[in-house]
């Protein structure tokens, strides 16, 4: 029993040391012997400096990377022109809505645009006086109304004489024919408070229009030289004096306009 047990085991081993050996041959021929591509010559497997080969490049890449960041030359952008420009657009729109809101004040001497913030409703429809109206002055004490459409002219005369310039215009059958009315003194001291308090408000609104043209410079002030903050600074304070000096030329004018008729 126990010579027939070795002799199985010897044939067994031997059995599995020759499998292992054909396995063994049969994939080194796979791994070692080169591959062919149909008839072609045998393809070569490239080394495995290939990966050192890819390190080294993207290392020079993320390099070349860095260099380019650290040698690019920032752009400073000049917005100088632009915050002049809104700065002034908005001291614009203040002086203008001065003007309006001036206009609106009788005085003792007939102008033509005094009738225009006057709204005149006609067939359900409101619309400014000087849309369906032309007025002209027929002398210093004297205005005229005459109607686009004479079928308006009563609408005309009753929006007028609601208004708060103390008018009472006459229909001679095609136009209005309106007096003005010489001014009291306490209608004159009145109505200089009004300018002056329009003048204050107006002042307010250049000054808030210079406040954000300043915020802006001081947000961008990081990018841009202190020469040019500064010089920036001092043309949107000139730019504001402008206004103002402006804006009060225009009430002492009204003022003047009020007081000597």
């Amino acid at each position: 029993m126990s010579i027939y047990l070795r002799r199985a085991f010897s044939q067994r081993n031997f059995t599995l040391i020759r499998t292992s050996v054909l396995h063994h041959r049969y994939y080194s021929n796979i791994i070692l012997q080169p591959h062919r591509l149909c008839n072609s010559q045998p393809a070569t497997i490239p080394p495995f400096d290939f990966l050192r080969e890819t390190r080294r490049g993207f290392a020079k890449g993320r390099k070349s990377k860095e260099e380019s960041g650290s040698t690019s030359v920032g752009v400073d952008i000049d917005i100088g022109p632009t915050v002049k420009e809104n700065a002034a657009s908005q001291m614009v729109a203040a002086l203008d809505s001065l003007s309006r809101e001036l206009s609106k004040l009788r005085t003792g001497r007939a102008s033509a645009g005094m009738l225009d913030h006057i709204i005149v409703e006609t067939s359900g429809v409101k619309m400014p006086l000087s849309r369906i109206a032309l007025v002209s002055v027929l002398d210093s004490k004297t205005l005229s109304v005459n109607p686009y459409d004479p079928n308006t002219l009563k609408a005309l005369q009753k929006a007028i004489v609601s208004s708060p310039l103390g008018l009472n215009p006459k229909d001679d059958g095609q136009r209005l024919v309106a007096a003005i009315p010489p001014l009291t003194k306490e209608h004159i001291q009145a109505m200089c408070k009004v300018v002056s308090k329009s003048s204050e408000d107006v002042k307010q609104s250049v000054r808030r229009a210079r406040q954000k043209a300043l915020d802006t410079i001081k947000k961008a002030g990081s990018s841009l030289p202190k020469d040019s903050v500064k010089r920036l600074e001092k043309e949107v304070d000139e730019l504001t004096k402008k206004f103002i000096k402006a804006a009060e030329d225009i009430c002492k004018s009204k003022e003047k306009e009020i007081t000597q008729g």
